[in-house]
């Protein structure tokens, strides 16, 4: 009866947009959307310029009227969260439409690149997750992957049988499409806090923070001048160049040519000249650029109303120079998209990058891309209200840029949800629930070792999971870094747990360094096994491998 009652409710909402004419709603409202609960919720979309528009939903009848180019809007709720599958009905004029199977609980927005982006299918636990899956309270939408030089108000919706545009419910097989970190998130969300949860799923492999900042901001970023000027003047040959048919032109001209030049090269028994690239040919708008993903991706959906931001970001702005911005790009996301969603204090969570790669020398490790962006995700926490880092850098065991074990990653991130913005407390007691790993305070000198200490209440229970090759390393003026030896003792002070580092190579140790590599050891963990942070003492220079200049930690 009930799959039933789901497909003559799809019936009447596809058939209502049928009759629509200008009548629409922006795409973020389709069929199997969750709402924010608590919170006022903008709708929006179009109809006849300066026409009425009535919105019926629940007991709540709303009337605007539209704008001269046919906009609207207006607010509904604050709604209490509902597990009752609800329709929402829009009328102008002879039109009208509807949209079915509404729930109402609490909506994120999961962000980044890849690791974001990466599928139940591609996790460790995919064999029993996908099958087991059955949360109908849970909802995913995919969003397109689309890019823009110019500030977009909807994205594209696909195919009736695409899932990407479309919500869909969190149960088997369906789930094997969802992000795994957002997946493994929102179900501990939803076991917790009992009410229905929407994700907006927003990543894109293999970009980088500038690509989710607003240009205006990046304008103001003197290290982005040169890839801003790259772009603009790549674009603007494009247009001058006829845009598609112009370019498809040259395609075909290149083509012949090429041709022509293999054959002469086989006839002489030389190596043939490489085929001409189809995708150098594509329009440059529409791939990867400064500003690009914010304006295609994120804006048509900056009007939403949501709780939270969870943003898995990093790994492209540690190759060659991409990290020379990186300490400005990365706060801007924040910024930039608060601006955007008009809320100066939404919850913002930074999933920082793990590592790849195998461990190779000293000098290698310690100057690493990762440890730059690993820092500055942690500089941009402290130095940031409203946010949380949660640290991955144990779940990598294979070497890929692309760990499998996304469960603690979206289980870490929900903890810091749980902790910070639903206030939820620990089982059998008053004090906050626990979300950080330990967290690095101070580091003192004497006597030839290093005693280090860790910010009060992330310290609980901490613990060396073996004595020796654990992470730490140390160095004395020369600032040459050597594997120590660590173990828990007592401050003498405060009687507060303190790691003491010794090294036999280092008779004056002067900075200490954790899991500070590419693909970080490490065993130092609290009570809930979260691992400490990665973290250094010392504030010198680096220069990373293959790469130039060198990055100096903000002083903040």
């Amino acid at each position: 009866m009930t799959r039933y009652v789901t497909l003559l409710l799809l019936t009447i909402t596809l058939t209502s947009k049928a009759l629509g004419k200008d009548l629409s709603l922006a795409n973020t409202f389709s069929d199997g959307i969750v709402l924010q609960r608590e919170k006022p919720i903008n709708v929006w979309g179009h109809a006849g310029p300066d026409q009425p528009v009535t919105l019926n939903f629940g007991e709540e009848t709303k009337t605007t009227k539209a704008n001269s180019k046919g906009q609207w809007s207006m607010k509904i709720g604050p709604l209490m969260a509902s597990s009752e599958p609800r329709i929402m009905t829009i009328n102008s004029e002879d039109s009208e439409l509807s949209i079915a199977d509404i729930l109402v609980g609490e909506v994120w927005v999961c962000g980044g690149q890849s690791n974001m982006a990466w599928t139940m299918r591609g996790s460790t636990n995919a064999d029993i997750e996908i099958s087991a899956a059955n949360f109908p309270e849970i909802r995913f939408l995919k969003l397109p992957n689309v890019a823009s030089p110019r500030e977009q108000n909807d994205f594209p919706i696909g195919k009736p049988t695409d899932w990407i545009g479309k919500w869909q419910r969190a149960v088997s097989p369906e789930v094997q499409n969802c992000s795994a970190v957002a997946y493994y998130f929102a179900t501990r969300l939803h076991r917790q806090l009992k009410v229905p949860v929407g994700i907006i799923e927003n990543s894109w492999g293999g970009t980088m923070a500038q690509h989710w900042c607003n240009k205006n901001t990046l304008k103001q970023i003197p290290e982005m001048a040169e890839d801003i000027k790259i772009f603009n003047d790549k674009y603007q040959a494009w247009i001058d160049g006829g845009k598609e048919a112009g370019a498809q032109k040259r395609l075909a001209q290149d083509i012949a040519g090429w041709e022509k030049k293999r054959a002469e090269a086989k006839a002489k028994g030389e190596k043939e000249p490489r085929k001409p690239n189809a995708n150098q040919y594509k329009n440059p708008g529409d791939g990867r650029q400064p500003a690009g993903m914010f304006n295609g991706s994120l804006l048509p959906i900056a009007n939403t109303t949501i709780r939270g931001i969870l943003f898995y970001q990093g790994e492209n702005n540690s190759f060659g120079t991409s990290w020379k911005p990186f300490y400005r790009t990365f706060p801007a996301v924040i910024s930039d998209w608060r601006k955007a969603f008009k809320d100066p204090e939404i919850p913002f969570g930074i999933v920082q990058i793990a590592g790849w790669s195998n461990r190779r020398s000293m000098e290698y490790d310690m100057n690493h891309h990762c440890n730059v962006v690993r820092e500055i995700q942690m500089d941009t926490w402290l130095n940031t209200p409203k946010t949380g880092l949660i640290a991955t850098y144990d779940t990598n065991s294979n070497g890929s840029i692309h760990p499998g074990r996304k469960l603690p990653v979206g289980e870490r991130s929900a903890r810091w949800a749980l902790s910070e913005v639903y206030k939820i407390k620990r089982f059998g007691s008053n004090d906050p629930l626990e979300w950080k790993g330990p967290l690095f305070k101070e580091a003192k000198f004497e006597s030839g070792k290093a005693f280090v200490t860790f910010e009060e209440g992330t310290d609980r229970g901490i613990r060396l999971d073996q004595d020796v090759d654990v992470g730490f390393v140390l160095a004395g003026k020369d600032k040459i870094f050597h594997h120590a030896k660590a173990r828990i003792t007592q401050s003498k002070k405060d009687k507060n747990p303190q790691i003491e580092i010794w090294c036999d190579e280092v008779k004056e140790p002067v900075a200490v360094r954790y899991a500070f590599s590419n693909l970080p050891i490490g065993g130092l963990m609290n009570a809930r096994e979260i691992p400490a942070y990665p973290f250094r003492s010392d504030n010198w220079p680096m220069t990373p491998h293959q790469s130039t200049g060198s990055y100096i930690r903000s002083k903040k």
